[in-house]
């Protein structure tokens, strides 16, 4: 078994794993927070890996496991928040924030279009959303998406048409009225 140097694997994927929480949460900062802890975890956990698969692998696993973990915790609090004055303007009415998430990456006419695509992909289901950005966003293979989601072939195909058929319904109305 190959043996690993944590500051090694580090340089070699701090980049990878910053930009894949970067798509999971669209918040800078947030994805900051996730890629420290992931590296945590990897730090903790990297004399138990076995070697079963590409370290790479393992890393984009933990990266997304804990990506979605800090949705899941997000949406929670949401849920049961009960400091309202947060988030009530001075007639007491709930304010409401869109989305406005701009990848870095993406150039600047594009803004618009990222920012409408990027809340599409964060409407879909957990696991339609990891297959979709693992290969439409990482460019992983069906059968490294499989692997890092432990699931087969066929059902990343199977997630991937679903994440599809969900993005163009979600997207249909936007392009209608703004792209003509």
């Amino acid at each position: 078994m190959e043996s690993y140097d944590f500051n090694t694997l580090y340089e070699q994927h701090k980049n990878l794993v910053f930009n894949l929480c970067l798509k999971y949460l669209q918040n800078t900062e947030d994805a900051e927070d996730i890629t420290q802890e992931v590296f945590i975890a990897i730090h903790n956990s990297l004399h138990q890996f076995k070697g079963e698969s590409k370290i790479s692998t393992w890393i984009y696993r933990i990266a997304v496991t804990k990506s979605l973990e800090f949705i899941r915790s997000k949406k929670r609090k949401k849920r049961f928040a009960f400091i309202q004055s947060i988030f009530t303007n001075e007639k007491g009415e709930i304010k409401t924030e869109a989305s406005h998430f701009y990848h870095p990456g993406v150039v600047l006419e594009n803004k618009e279009r990222a920012s409408v695509l990027f809340a599409a992909i964060d409407k879909l289901p957990d696991n339609q959303k990891t297959a979709f950005i693992l290969s439409k966003l990482e460019d992983l293979s069906y059968s490294e998406i499989a692997e890092v989601m432990k699931i087969s072939n066929s059902s990343v195909e199977s997630l991937l048409f679903r994440a599809k058929q969900n993005l163009k319904n979600y997207l249909g109305n936007y392009y209608e009225k703004n792209e003509k």
